[in-house]
């Protein structure tokens, strides 16, 4: 199957994403600017000096999301999330998580300023509008908005790439969102396992990155990571799973209260990871059959050929007993050894020669 990267416009030029390419690393600003324009400004900073790609915050206000509504229905619970979430409302915590939309254009223009890709996790038809305006070279969908399809055929109508999260989408669901996005106009598409646990420390039993290489041969996409758990270990061997996308979110310090400090990385931890994908890459290398280097060039000498046994006279018949496959590797190739059973030598031939297509009568290559 031939996956063909994604072409995005950057601030360094045109970027490639998919294989053979670097990995585009991404940093997710989410609400850890906690509302304080001057954190957001040292997110996108930070993001850009520990060598991520791209920087991507997301856009929405309570009332592009959710509800204004205290039915029980609209309010927060789950035992695995935080004591600080339990008993509000959806609308409650998104008024308190977005990020004011007077900031995405000066944003934008200070990533761009970083060489950084600036772009924006949109929620509804009024964001993608918003974000039409500003420019932005391309489209999130977040795991939860994968079955919005609304979001999905106008964010597919402005012909841009778009990332989407899959998360706990089912695979029909998955499929399903590929296919409204591709009818819709979309033509450049990434698909991201996404971990959506939100766990400070990741769990072997649910992180299945065998996934991403399942969606690129599944949907013929581009495919990748995006995490929300804590540590840099899983975006590393997204990597080397086969992933060409790894979304991290990025705080500036631990223990900040942002509602997402328990899954973020702090700017040294996305240096580090930064720097080990980096390295995983360059140990991934290519597609690449046969000798690496003059030494392995050199080492093909140890595997096995065809050697006299016995010394042969001229016109004497070739056997078990007079040839053998042994090392080294200068006679001829081991896959000779039945051809030459039973035909005679042309001439003779000492113990311990190397057999070659002029020492047997009738041989053909």
């Amino acid at each position: 199957m031939n996956i063909k990267p994604i072409k995005i416009d950057t601030p360094k030029g045109t970027r490639l994403i998919g294989p053979g390419q670097p990995t585009f690393i991404v940093a997710e600003i989410s609400c850890n600017h906690q509302q304080n324009y001057a954190e957001a400004v040292r997110l996108v900073k930070a993001a850009a000096k520990a060598g991520a790609d791209a920087v991507k915050f997301q856009t929405y206000t309570p009332d592009t999301i959710t509800l204004n509504c205290d039915n029980p229905l609209f309010v927060i619970g789950g035992k695995d999330n935080p004591d600080s979430w339990q008993k509000l409302t959806f609308y409650s915590i998104y008024q308190k998580g977005y990020t004011p939309w007077e900031w995405l254009p000066k944003l934008k223009k200070l990533a761009k300023s970083l060489g950084l890709v600036f772009f924006t996790s949109v929620f509804d038809e009024t964001a993608v509008d918003f974000n039409e305006k500003m420019g932005v070279p391309l489209y999130k969908v977040a795991a939860y908005e994968a079955t919005h399809v609304p979001l999905l055929k106008k964010i597919a109508s402005t012909g841009k790439p778009v990332i989407i999260s899959i998360g706990f989408a089912s695979q029909k669901e998955s499929q399903e969102a590929v296919e409204t996005l591709r009818k819709a106009g979309a033509k450049e598409i990434a698909v991201l396992h996404c971990l959506t646990s939100y766990a400070a420390t990741p769990n072997s039993s649910t992180t299945h990155l065998a996934t991403i290489r399942d969606i690129e041969n599944r949907f013929n996409v581009i495919s990748g990571l995006s995490d929300n758990n804590g540590g840099i270990e899983l975006p590393v061997m997204a990597v080397l799973s086969g992933g060409h996308i790894v979304e991290k979110h990025l705080n500036m310090r631990h223990g900040n209260k942002s509602f997402d400090d328990r899954f973020s990385i702090d700017p040294k931890e996305l240096a580090m990871m930064v720097k080990k994908i980096r390295e995983a890459e360059k140990f991934l290398g290519t597609v690449h059959y046969g000798p690496n280097n003059d030494a392995e060039k050199h080492n093909r000498n140890f595997r096995r050929s065809i050697f006299v046994s016995q010394a042969i006279k001229k016109g004497q018949k070739f056997t078990r007993q007079n040839i053998k496959v042994v090392r080294p590797a200068y006679g001829l190739h081991t896959k000779y050894f039945d051809k030459v059973l039973g035909k005679v030598a042309s001439t003779d031939i000492q113990f311990g020669d190397p057999l070659k297509f002029a020492h047997v009568v009738d041989l053909k290559k």
